[in-house]
């Protein structure tokens, strides 16, 4: 009698796993959809090499709200206004960090004109969309330390990090070190400082990515548990 109830359970648990519905997906996209492509020099670089008819027939998901061809868009720059945004308030955000660029702007020219030589106005430049994007490469870390466990001893091991990665670390640091300066100056301002300083490859960015490089070197010798 118990073994007909024991195998009499087992079936309906066999049955039971064979009725389990699929988890559903959190998109509405297929996984055969790809992504859109968005920028004009990818697009002229896809045409020159002949790989945009090889996807002319896949389908596409829909682009974001955000994401344009226009020659005004900046991924970087949104990017960054988005880690200013708090609680949501992207006006407020993109309002500093136009002003940040203001300001950025007008240190650039005063120095400008203060120059004495040609050569030296020709080294400034005067664009702080170009110097946000000289200040982000300058702060981009190559390597972390990684926490790992072996023989009930922690090692903090050297890793590579992702170019994603790598370039939230750099703006992540830059807004800790905005936000960080004195609190009766306005962010614009602080904001412009900071830029400038890591563009020339100078600032408590820079020396905050030397310092975990050096780090990293320093363990090196633990760098085989990474794949142990």
């Amino acid at each position: 009698m118990f073994r007909r109830i024991v195998h009499a359970i087992v079936q309906r648990q066999t049955a039971a796993a064979q009725c389990i519905v699929p988890v559903a997906r959190m998109s509405q996209y297929g996984p055969h959809f790809i992504e859109p492509i968005v920028s004009r020099e990818k697009i002229e670089e896809l045409q020159s090499t002949g790989d945009l008819s090889k996807i002319a027939h896949i389908p596409i998901k829909a682009a974001l709200s955000n994401q344009n061809c226009s020659v005004f868009y900046d991924p970087l720059v949104a990017q960054f206004t988005n880690y200013v945004m708090k609680q949501g308030n992207k006006q407020l955000a993109r309002e500093l960090v136009e002003k940040g660029f203001e300001n950025i702007k007008r240190l650039q020219l005063e120095r400008y004109h203060l120059s004495e030589t040609e050569e030296e106005k020709a080294k400034l430049e005067l664009n702080p969309r170009k110097l946000l994007h000289l200040a982000v490469e300058n702060c981009r870390p190559m390597l972390q330390l990684t926490p790992i466990k072996r023989g009930g001893v922690r090692y903090q091991v050297p890793v590579p990090i992702t170019e994603k990665r790598s370039y939230f670390l750099a703006m992540k640091w830059l807004l800790e070190a905005i936000r960080e300066k004195e609190r009766t100056v306005h962010f614009p301002e602080k904001m412009a400082w900071e830029i400038l300083d890591a563009a020339a490859n100078q600032g408590k960015v820079v020396k905050r990515k030397h310092e975990l490089h050096r780090q990293c070197e320093a363990n090196r010798a633990y760098a085989h548990y990474r794949w142990s």
